[in-house]
């Protein structure tokens, strides 16, 4: 049981990463509102199903909480620039994963984004027949 959730967990996942990144595409999407805000939502969104995916038997809030948590902390380094993270961060996944500066706005996302993966989670991987 535990092993299909995993693997439902792993779909979810790498769901919002396909997602996020066509939501970044400009050719895929021309809309400025959606190029801003969608795929930070989707990030957090995919940090919520990641960490449902490694500790599969955590309750859904904890994974909230941890979710949002670790969101919030990659936001907040992107107010730290030293060298070293700086050059993490202008690899194409170093970006992707933490982010280049720090904004209010990515908060908002982040939440919002947590929320949907919480919604999701009960929506589509609890549902009992």
């Amino acid at each position: 049981m535990m092993k299909g959730m995993r693997f439902k967990y792993l779909l979810l996942t790498l769901g919002m990463i396909v997602l996020g990144l066509l939501s970044r595409k400009t050719d895929v999407c021309t809309i400025d509102f959606v190029k801003m805000y969608v795929g930070d939502v989707l990030w957090a969104a995919m940090v919520y199903f990641g960490c449902r995916f490694l500790f599969v038997r955590m309750s859904r809030s904890v994974s909230f909480g941890v979710a949002l948590v670790f969101s919030y902390l990659v936001e907040i380094s992107q107010l730290y620039h030293a060298p070293w993270i700086d050059a993490i961060r202008g690899t194409t996944l170093g970006g992707l994963v933490l982010g280049f500066g720090f904004s209010w706005s990515d908060l908002v996302c982040y939440t919002v984004g947590v929320l949907l993966g919480v919604v999701l989670d009960v929506l589509l991987v609890w549902k009992r027949k």
